[in-house]
């Protein structure tokens, strides 16, 4: 059974979640802890050790639920936060994340696509969980590795910075605003900045709304990873919604000069590995996803014209008769020793 704590200062939002979680309520499979503020939301979690996942509002009295992300590892290390807010903007999606958020809900809640979040999210702790205990279980270490790596291991910074690594099938997809350059350098720094945040909050929607995830933002790009059922499927949808939202939106004006938004978009899919990547001596770990999978979706972004969607002949094959794609032909792509076959999804 996963325990989930809903930290929310809307008092009728507990009789909501108890209607409409009814059924796994009764079978055994959530349980639901709630609280009013960041605050209570401490208290309830020292009183609830067990807790697997947080569910937060971001406006509340006292404690506010960004505030309340920096003090969650401090009490337990895999503990996982879902922000579900009203305040959907750029900003507080970026702040969330920052802070670790694992995922960010808006509100009015659709709460089947709430369910299937906490599903996500529980799995998430669920194999985390599993590895800190393989870790501390596997007495075997102890005849082999030196005390000092024991310690360490066992030390709470270390669970407090232990992800999983894995391999597995997922699609990844960059996408890239074109002539942003030029922009930057005609335009203030603050219409810049806003303008970027602007464009980048519609595409987020969008990848959210498909269930993907937004792995980092690069610049004036986008990587984001989609997993799960139809992964595929549901990283194209995203990349026709965005380029069509913003082939209606009307020219930007920067300055004294107009600006037509137009993005170009690599997709690949495909085996990969997932986990903590960076410096442990800077303590700066980012958890995403590496191998020629995910380099080559960016290389056939590179490629991509602006209005393009581009993919790999191996794409092409898997999702034809659901998108309607026109072969471009051979393209050279970065470190690649001979050319590629692409095409562009057209609708």
């Amino acid at each position: 059974m996963a325990k989930i704590l809903v930290v929310d200062d809307e008092a009728d939002l507990e009789l909501l979640v108890k209607q409409k979680f009814r059924r796994k309520i009764r079978e055994n499979e959530y349980e639901f802890v709630f609280a009013c503020d960041g605050e209570d939301a401490l208290l309830k979690i020292q009183e609830n050790p067990d807790v697997d996942v947080v569910l937060s509002d971001i406006n509340m009295p006292r404690m506010d639920g960004l505030t309340l992300l920096t003090h969650l590892k401090d009490n337990n290390p895999v503990l996982k936060a879902v922000v579900v807010s009203a305040y959907g903007d750029m900003q507080n999606i970026r702040m969330a994340m920052n802070r670790g958020a694992f995922d960010f809900v808006c509100k009015p809640v659709d709460f089947a696509d709430l369910d299937i979040t906490i599903e996500k999210t529980v799995n998430y702790v669920r194999e985390m969980q599993a590895t800190l205990r393989a870790i501390k279980e596997n007495n075997i270490l102890k005849m082999y590795v030196d005390e000092n790596v024991l310690n360490f291991m066992t030390h709470k910074e270390f669970e407090n910075s232990l992800l999983k690594n894995e391999v597995l099938e997922a699609t990844v997809m960059f996408i890239d605003i074109c002539g942003f350059t030029a922009i930057t350098e005609q335009t203030p720094a603050n219409e810049v900045v806003q303008l970027l945040n602007g464009l980048f909050d519609k595409m987020v929607k969008e990848i959210i709304a498909q269930g993907g995830h937004v792995d980092k933002f690069m610049g004036d790009a986008i990587m984001a990873v989609y997993r799960g059922d139809y992964h595929l499927d549901r990283a194209v949808d995203t990349a026709l919604a965005i380029r069509d939202q913003l082939s209606k939106q009307d020219l930007i004006k920067a300055g004294e000069h107009s600006y037509k938004a137009e993005i170009s978009i690599g997709i690949n899919s495909g085996e990969m590995i997932s986990g903590n990547i960076g410096s442990a001596s800077l303590k700066r770990l980012d958890y995403t996803v590496i191998g020629d999978t995910v380099n080559t979706a960016q290389r056939l972004q590179s490629v991509a014209k602006a209005g393009q969607i581009i993919i790999s002949e191996e794409v092409y094959e898997k999702v034809k008769e659901s998108f309607k794609c026109e072969k471009i032909g051979e393209a050279m792509l970065k470190n690649k020793t001979k050319p590629a076959i692409i095409y562009e999804v057209v609708e």
